[in-house]
C-alpha cells in the first residue's frame, strides 16, 4: 500500500510543477466537473487525506481554508508539510489492524482501517483523472499517471 501513496505523492508533486505554467487566472477558474477549480481540487486531495490518516490515528481532524493557499507554492507547501506529519503513521504492513474500526467525526458510519486507507488512494486517483481532463481542454499534456516506471523510495 505504501507504493500507492508514494504514486499519489510523486503524481501530486508533479501536476504542482505543472501548474507553473498556468495563469492564476486559469488555476482558479472554476471548470465543469470535480469540486471546482485546479488548486480548490488539489488542496482538496490533499484535506482529505490528512483528515482521514488523522482519523484512523484517532486524532482531531485539522480544519484548513482554501483562501489560506490559494496559490502553488502555498499548496505545495501545505501538502509537503502534512505529508512529513503523516509519513510516520501511514502503515508499513497493510494486513496490521486492517479490520479495526474507525469512527470519523464528518460521518456517523464507522469503517475499516483497510477501507479508509483504500478510500484515500482511489479518492487522489479520480481527482487526479479529472486534471488530466481539464490539462487537456487547455490544450495542454497532462501528467502521467502511468505507476509503471516510476522510481519509489520507501518511506
Amino acid at each position: 500500500m505504501i507504493k500507492f501513496f508514494e504514486y499519489n505523492w510523486q503524481v501530486r508533486d508533479e501536476w504542482f510543477k505543472w501548474c507553473n505554467q498556468l495563469t492564476t487566472e486559469d488555476l482558479l477558474k472554476d471548470r465543469i466537473g470535480g469540486v471546482g477549480s485546479i488548486l480548490y481540487t488539489l488542496f482538496h486531495i490533499i484535506d482529505v487525506e490528512y483528515s482521514w490518516l488523522r482519523a484512523i490515528e484517532g486524532k482531531d481532524d485539522v480544519v484548513v481554508q482554501f483562501d489560506d493557499y490559494n496559490s502553488v507554492e502555498k499548496l505545495k507547501s501545505l501538502s509537503d508539510k502534512f505529508r512529513n506529519d503523516i509519513v510516520e503513521s501511514i502503515p508499513t504492513n497493510s494486513d496490521e489492524n486492517n479490520n479495526k474500526l474507525v469512527s470519523i467525526p464528518w460521518d456517523e458510519d464507522t469503517y475499516t482501517k483497510s477501507e479508509i486507507l483504500h478510500h484515500i488512494i482511489a479518492h487522489e486517483i479520480h481527482h487526479i483523472g479529472q486534471l488530466s481532463v481539464w490539462a487537456r481542454e487547455l490544450e495542454l499534456s497532462p501528467v502521467s499517471a502511468s505507476f509503471i516506471g516510476r522510481d519509489f523510495k520507501s518511506v
